[in-house]
């Protein structure tokens, strides 16, 4: 798991992702008829980005990337392009309707371009975040965590992963590359879990492992093969709890993640059995955005 925090904003992606939506939004010239036609060039203003419902804040540090793309991009024609920033609540920051969590300074222009994209990846990572945190604080105190899963929006994967974190929640993998992940599929085609294991482990030995199982026995069989990292999916929570007494009496230390179907309704019981973590895909799949505004001062 990578479960570390607001640390590791992805910067790289975040520019890549800047750089994309903005040109959705200007065109291959770089464009803004509207505010490039009746914005002076030489305006200078202040504007602040304001909650318009409460949440979790995720993604501040997108304000400055886009003002400086935009500042580069229609920059050009303005004497003064630069927009300075003051942040007045950081990443994970709880925010209620009518805070302002940040203060941008400068060029109207800039400002009023990088608006729309500001806002859209500002108000996605946001949702993300407060959906999070309501895993979060359902699962305190049981002593298991929210996980996300690769059930993300195309492009945005790093900085929705991010997000989950900012919520309070822990991030699984990556990707297809950095764990292997044996579901059903791969136990048919393999012929049977133990099999699957074997294959993975002889071709990719220093990668982790998990398993995802249905039954008890599945689980067993698993854990004889050498995994120590055990999903179990669709198990109602009687025969989860079963599950989990079976593989914490095997021996030596395994984790056990809860998974499918989970809602907010369930989730403190089926964290009551003594699993590590539950996987939500809905954190980053089915999140509503947090709705965040930009207003001239």
């Amino acid at each position: 798991m990578s479960g570390d925090g607001l640390s590791g904003f992805p910067l790289e992606w975040a520019q890549d992702v800047v750089r994309v939506a903005l040109l959705e939004d200007l065109g291959p010239d770089g464009v803004d008829v509207t505010t490039q036609a009746t914005i002076p060039a030489d305006q200078r203003r202040v504007a602040e980005v304001v909650a318009r419902a409460p949440g979790v804040v995720a993604g501040v540090p997108v304000i400055d990337l886009v003002l400086a793309a935009v500042a580069e991009t229609v920059g050009r024609d303005l004497a003064e392009a630069d927009v300075t920033v003051e942040v007045l609540v950081d990443d994970g920051g709880r925010v209620e309707r009518g805070d302002v969590i940040a203060r941008l300074s400068g060029s109207t222009q800039v400002i009023l371009v990088a608006e729309r994209t500001m806002l859209n990846i500002l108000s996605r990572l946001s949702g993300v975040a407060t959906h999070t945190r309501r895993w979060a604080d359902a699962l305190d105190g049981t002593g298991a965590m929210v996980l996300d899963t690769r059930k993300t929006t195309p492009g945005l994967r790093w900085l929705e992963k991010y997000a989950v974190r900012c919520g309070g929640g822990t991030n699984k993998r990556m990707g297809l590359y950095d764990v292997a992940m044996i579901k059903d599929n791969h136990k048919l085609a393999a012929g049977s879990v133990a099999a699957a294991y074997d294959l993975v482990r002889q071709r990719f030995p220093d990668v982790t492992v998990q398993v995802e199982v249905t039954t008890q026995a599945e689980a067993q069989e698993a854990y004889d093969a050498g995994a120590r990292f055990i999903m179990c999916d669709n198990m109602s929570v009687e025969v989860l709890g079963e599950t989990v007494a079976l593989l914490r009496a095997a021996g030596e230390s395994v984790e056990i993640e809860a998974t499918g179907g989970m809602t907010l309704e369930v989730a403190r019981d089926y964290a009551l059995t003594g699993v590590d973590f539950i996987s939500v895909g809905g954190l980053t799949h089915s999140s509503p955005i947090v709705d965040i505004a930009l207003d001239l001062v």
